[in-house]
């Protein structure tokens, strides 16, 4: 891997569309929930003004836009939503995509997950370390203080699903099918790209295939996904914002 600082005019000139992790990319890691009884707390992430500002500046410069994140719908529409009229989201891990406000569903896990829930929930009701479910429609994220082997024994004992723990939480989905590799494909067939012309990138453990589909793959973390280029963590910028300068200038 190179580092970023590399990156020069000529690997970008087949890209036509930017793919954006959220967590650790354009907003910091973490997640502030909390779970008692039926009522869940959720927070949610703001994202700076100037990032804002540099995706629309991407966009007037004739780049596409996709955002590719284990969140939900509701939370990405609400942080994006000053570049909503042309950004589009591909939501829980590859599970499906919206634009411009037609949703287009890659693959039902409702069957699948709706036999593990209860499981899930029984194991986790007791368990101090966990903080809460967060409310999501085709993935069960379980946000953790630290992994849980039961979460990971009842996961394993179901046929056809996957957990990937990312250090805060599980996102428990179908195996081989449910992942941002799958959505990446169908938003190529949505906007009619082939995989050069699309740079990703990620941090996490969940953006591994997603980074390998891509032509152009950049690691946030190298120490979890590898890319072609990577973006080192130093200083006060996020990655989002280091990737966003270098291409701007």
């Amino acid at each position: 891997m190179k580092p970023i600082s590399e990156f020069s005019k000529k690997d970008l000139q087949k890209i036509k569309m930017i793919v954006f992790d959220v967590d650790g990319v354009i907003v910091p890691r973490g997640t502030k929930i909390k779970q008692v009884g039926n009522t869940t707390t959720l927070n949610t992430k703001v994202i700076a003004e100037k990032q804002i500002k540099q995706i629309e500046r991407l966009h007037r410069k004739g780049f596409l836009i996709n955002i590719s994140s284990g969140r939900g719908l509701y939370m990405l529409q609400e942080m994006f939503r000053e570049v909503l009229s042309f950004v589009s989201i591909t939501f829980e891990n590859g599970s499906a995509t919206w634009y411009r406000g037609k949703i287009y569903q890659h693959i039902n896990s409702f069957e699948h997950l709706r036999e593990v829930l209860p499981k899930l929930k029984k194991i986790t009701s007791r368990n101090k370390n966990v903080k809460g479910f967060e409310p999501k429609e085709f993935i069960i994220t379980i946000h953790c203080t630290k992994r849980i082997p039961g979460i990971e024994k009842v996961v394993k004992r179901e046929k056809g699903l996957y957990t990937i723990w990312n250090g805060e939480a599980y996102d428990i989905g179908i195996k081989k099918n449910q992942t941002k590799a799958l959505g990446f494909r169908r938003v190529m067939k949505i906007f009619k790209l082939k995989k050069e012309n699309v740079m990703a990138v990620g941090d996490n453990y969940n953006d591994h295939e997603l980074l390998e589909e891509s032509g152009m793959p950049i690691s946030a973390d190298k120490s979890r996904v590898k890319g072609r280029f990577f973006i080192p963590l130093k200083g006060k910028f996020l990655p989002a914002d280091v990737l966003m300068q270098k291409i701007l200038s």
